[in-house]
């Protein structure tokens, strides 16, 4: 597999229709929001979960592809595992034997390659900073979070059901917002990558993901969603030939008319490549 050499940021912008696309935990599911702008959010850690979920389904645990964060997982096992092997019995030193086991997680993990792990809460494989960092996600615009009752012709209990004549049925709510247009940015360190043996055939792994991830993950809470924009600006060099901040300004999201967005359609999206640093390049998907 060849070696990543070059520094890679990039924008993803992905949008969803009547769903919710990250609820919040502290306040009762509801889709995550900026409470002093009004957009909307969806964090990293949702969207690294969609990539190591596609991930798990396309390479089906192939080695070198399994998944570290994976439902039902017990994580100290796992990294317990590693001191099973031999390279890790051999070493004479504790520090060798850690680095030893950290490799290990690196070669047969992907997402421990791709988005680093603590691995010191078992026996220490030590910590892993991963090549790839992804932000928040934040809409273009504020959202509008609607609250819907819903009826289930069921009820859970006989208890439940003669307190209702059996009549049976049960209410609830579900949240969801109509439409938000929302991006994220992401860096990729070729420093990092040549750490934990993150290659070429990697990223492009991940380019997938992000590109089919929403396919695999469809669920009537989530609505429609789907990848819109993928660019890329791929430096010369390991460490950069511009900030990260500078070649994020040259892309821009404008509304087209003056009605409420409620599709992609609704806006467009500017690169301006003529303000481009030299020594990068860019590359669009979708």
């Amino acid at each position: 597999m060849s070696e990543l050499k070059n520094r890679i940021d990039f924008v993803y912008l992905f949008d969803v229709q009547d769903g919710n696309p990250n609820g919040d935990p502290d306040a009762g599911n509801l889709p995550r929001v900026d409470a002093e702008t009004g957009m909307g959010l969806v964090t990293d850690v949702c969207l690294k979960r969609k990539v190591r979920n596609y991930v798990q389904i396309s390479k089906k645990l192939a080695p070198g592809f399994d998944i570290f964060i994976k439902e039902k997982a017990i994580l100290n096992n796992l990294i317990d595992k590693s001191y099973e092997e031999d390279t890790v019995k051999n070493a004479k030193s504790d520090g060798e034997k850690r680095e030893e086991a950290r490799n290990i997680m690196c070669n047969k993990y992907y997402d421990v390659r791709t988005f680093g792990a603590v691995m010191t809460t078992g026996k220490n494989a030590g910590q892993v900073r991963g090549p790839i960092q992804l932000t928040f996600a934040r809409s273009v615009e504020p959202i509008m979070s609607s609250e819907h009752s819903i009826t289930r012709v069921a009820v859970t209990t006989d208890k439940e059901s003669q307190s209702q004549s059996g009549d049976n049925h049960t209410m609830g709510r579900k949240s969801t917002v109509p439409y938000g247009l929302y991006v994220c940015h992401g860096f990729i360190s070729a420093n990092l990558a040549c750490q934990t043996g993150f290659s070429e055939d990697d990223l492009q792994l991940f380019w997938s993901a992000l590109i089919n991830m929403f396919d695999a993950d469809r669920s009537a809470s989530r609505g429609l969603m789907s990848a819109r924009k993928l660019i890329t600006f791929n430096h010369s060099t390991e460490l950069g030939n511009a900030p990260a901040d500078k070649l994020f300004d040259l892309v821009k999201i404008e509304k087209v008319g003056e009605n409420v967005a409620r599709s992609f359609s609704d806006y467009k999206v500017i690169i301006d490549r003529d303000n481009l640093p030299e020594n990068i390049t860019i590359k669009e998907f979708l």
